[in-house]
């Protein structure tokens, strides 16, 4: 294990990148998300560090929040493919719930759906606006779509839940 830990942080970010295309296209193909999208996240969020964690507690390449990383179904969340999987279900609901639109979607994911619901639209964040900025420099294009509904339920315990099936609610 080690000497993979080794490997990877020796590698650069487009080495990696290449290391992990063939999982986020699987992921982003099955989910009908821009896969051009998912690697700018990444690079954004972790620059393909599969080990990153931040100082808010968002952990793996796509820098899922625990609660997140849970609600995804992502057990370890510096698994490449659990992580990124988990990050495109979270992201394609985004998309839906935002009508695509790229900027709240980035908005969303980086300072949570409550502080865009709050301040009507994106937060006004020097974090969340350079994040916002960064990622559109390499992602210029203003709606991102997907083909799969999403829903906003409230699971067993009262929260409120994206899903694709608003029976999944009732199985959290």
């Amino acid at each position: 294990f080690l000497a993979v830990a080794s490997c990877l942080a020796a590698a650069s970010a487009a080495d990696l990148r290449r290391l992990y295309d063939p999982v986020v296209k699987k992921s982003a193909g099955k989910h009908r998300i821009d896969p051009a999208l998912v690697h700018v996240i990444i690079k954004a969020e972790s620059n393909y560090d599969v080990f990153a964690i931040s100082d808010k507690g968002a952990m793996g390449l796509m820098q899922l929040m625990p609660a997140t990383a849970r609600q995804y179904g992502v057990n370890n969340v510096f698994d490449p493919a659990q992580n990124i999987e988990g990050g495109v279900r979270y992201l394609k609901d985004l998309v839906k719930l935002y009508d695509g639109q790229t900027k709240l979607v980035l908005a969303a994911y980086n300072a949570g759906q409550e502080a865009v619901k709050r301040y009507k639209g994106i937060p006004p964040y020097a974090e969340t606006k350079t994040y916002i900025a960064g990622i559109m420099k390499d992602y210029k294009k203003p709606t991102v779509r997907t083909a799969n509904p999403t829903y906003m339920v409230k699971d067993a315990s009262g929260r409120t839940v994206l899903v694709n099936d608003p029976a999944d609610a009732v199985k959290k």
